[in-house]
């Protein structure tokens, strides 16, 4: 490539990330697959799109460009990064260890990798572990909520109470606009016993980000804690909500080849489980006015 050729890719990977920060991922690819017509072997471009894919859940198109560009450049950090996140998504957990630690070989001071880590051994119980990893996540970006409200949950499974109560004062120093901040906070006050808190934190995140399931899921969990009438009503809702997509299907095949009317009542419930559920979180969160 010659010199000007260098200068507009520059110019193209600039307004590329512009462009995924606003999340313009159409117009995004667009910049990049320019690149890449002008420079066909450039690991940024390939990375970067990657990164789109990452973002936009296509985890098999992440995971294809990352490798496009380590042929290119086999340390090439953003696309381990990407891979590293797809593992992580998808619990492909096999795979998650081998790729973090190449990832942490070769950038050791990138701290998202010691609090997916520490995520991991928090689903082992090994808290002591966990939290020496949130630490050295801390120790990189001292200000970040998100790894102070994961150390906050990691010390109350811990029994350490007082310490949880501190660190989720400071992650909502920090920020109590992130919701996935605030639902690492909901989850440490309930196993801290503080229902309310629970509640508080998990209908906050909903406002934040109301259409992420997993949020959702957490609020209505929350509801039950804190309340007798919602543990009783949401109990069976919460059960058929938890279903994965293959249990669903295994149900389906059962009941379509054994017992049709049974089948066609499960489906009945389950969907009304799932607007019931929605429609509770909007109500509780937003009232009953339209979101805007």
């Amino acid at each position: 490539m010659n010199e000007v050729e260098t200068l507009e890719t520059r110019s193209l990977l600039a307004r590329a990330r512009q462009l995924i920060e606003w999340r313009r991922y159409k117009e995004a690819l667009q910049e990049l697959e320019q690149i890449l017509r002008m420079d066909p072997e450039n690991p940024d471009a390939m990375s970067m799109i990657a990164n789109v894919h990452l973002l936009q859940e296509d985890y098999k198109k992440a995971l294809h460009w990352t490798e496009m560009a380590l042929k290119f450049e086999p340390d090439h950090l953003i696309a381990w990064y990407v891979r590293v996140c797809v593992f992580y998504q998808t619990e492909k957990v096999k795979e998650f260890y081998k790729a973090v630690e190449h990832a942490l070989r070769i950038d050791p001071d990138e701290p998202q990798y010691y609090f997916m880590k520490a995520n991991y051994e928090n689903r082992k119980k090994r808290f002591r572990e966990a939290m020496s990893l949130l630490e050295e996540a801390l120790r990189l970006r001292p200000e970040e909520p998100l790894f102070l409200a994961a150390a906050s949950y990691t010390a109350a499974f811990s029994g350490r109470f007082a310490e949880s109560e501190q660190l989720e004062r400071q992650a909502l120093q920090y920020s109590a606009e992130d919701s996935h901040t605030l639902l690492y906070l909901s989850w440490a006050a309930r196993v801290r016993g503080d229902h309310k808190k629970q509640e508080e934190y998990a209908r906050s995140a909903v406002r934040l980000n109301p259409e992420d399931k997993q949020i959702r899921d957490e609020y209505l969990e929350a509801l039950q804690y804190s309340n007798l009438f919602y543990r009783l009503f949401l109990w069976p809702i919460m059960k058929l909500r938890k279903l994965k997509s293959w249990q669903v299907l295994l149900i389906w095949l059962v009941g379509w080849i054994f017992i049709r009317g049974i089948l066609v009542l499960f489906l009945i419930f389950y969907f009304i489980a799932y607007w019931i559920s929605r429609a509770i979180v909007h109500v509780r969160v937003f009232g009953w006015r339209r979101r805007t």
